[in-house]
């Protein structure tokens, strides 16, 4: 019988977050300190790649432009296309998660919209991976949105997007954005075992001779934020 149950969750971390809290910063972080890491964004741009190509697009950026802007004919079909492929990437990755026995330390970098996942889905990421919550604060939202208005990702607005008489789509997208964000927060809340602010993470990820410190002090952060659950 295994003495501590909790240990192996301790090893697999599944990042949750709004895009640019720091999910891929410091699943790059913990990879080059020895883990594996996984990649939902990379994985889902993989399962895309010949509707990507047909429409003369690549990358994450060109996920974000195939989806188009949320009040354009073809974003709500496209928004169902990119979830199913998401949910099928999470599905995949859990599956064989829980076909492993050895406890080799890994880590899921999430897309924000994780949430919209199955209930079923979310419930055996629970199961497997202790689920980190990157939290931010109203001030770094704010930087949330700007930085989403100068380098855009794909974002499952779910209905959040609403358009105004004479708002400009940037207008809009700043006005709607907080509420998105408002709006996800409850739900990462729930299904993370801990919530980590992003403002405590910050100084941790500066430059520092020995690069397995920031490492060590994220994951004890994670550790005693856990054991107050």
């Amino acid at each position: 019988m295994n003495p501590d149950p909790h240990k192996e969750k301790r090893s697999r971390l599944a990042l949750v977050g709004m895009s640019g809290s720091g999910k891929t910063f410091w699943s790059r972080k913990l990879a080059a300190a020895g883990w594996t890491a996984v990649s939902c964004d990379d994985l889902i741009e993989k399962r895309l790649a010949p509707r990507l190509a047909a429409g003369g697009y690549s990358g994450i950026n060109g996920v974000a432009a195939w989806m188009g802007w949320p009040d354009s004919p073809t974003y709500a079909e496209r928004e169902a296309e990119y979830l199913a492929e998401e949910i099928s990437v999470v599905d995949e990755f859990l599956g064989v998660l829980e076909k492993e026995n050895a406890a080799s330390p890994i880590v899921l970098d999430t897309t924000g919209s994780v949430i919209y996942a199955q209930n079923n889905i979310l419930m055996r990421l629970r199961r497997q991976m202790t689920v980190v919550h990157l939290a931010s604060t109203e001030h770094e939202q704010q930087l949330l949105v700007q930085r989403y208005l100068h380098d855009p990702k794909p974002v499952l607005w779910r209905g959040t997007f609403h358009v105004k008489d004479n708002e400009s789509p940037r207008e809009t997208v700043a006005r709607c954005y907080p509420l998105l964000i408002a709006l996800r927060k409850k739900s990462y809340e729930t299904l993370a075992h801990c919530s980590v602010p992003v403002a405590e993470l910050r100084s941790l990820g500066a430059a520092n001779e020995d690069a397995s410190e920031p490492v060590e002090q994220f994951l004890k952060k994670i550790q005693a934020q856990a054991q107050h659950q």
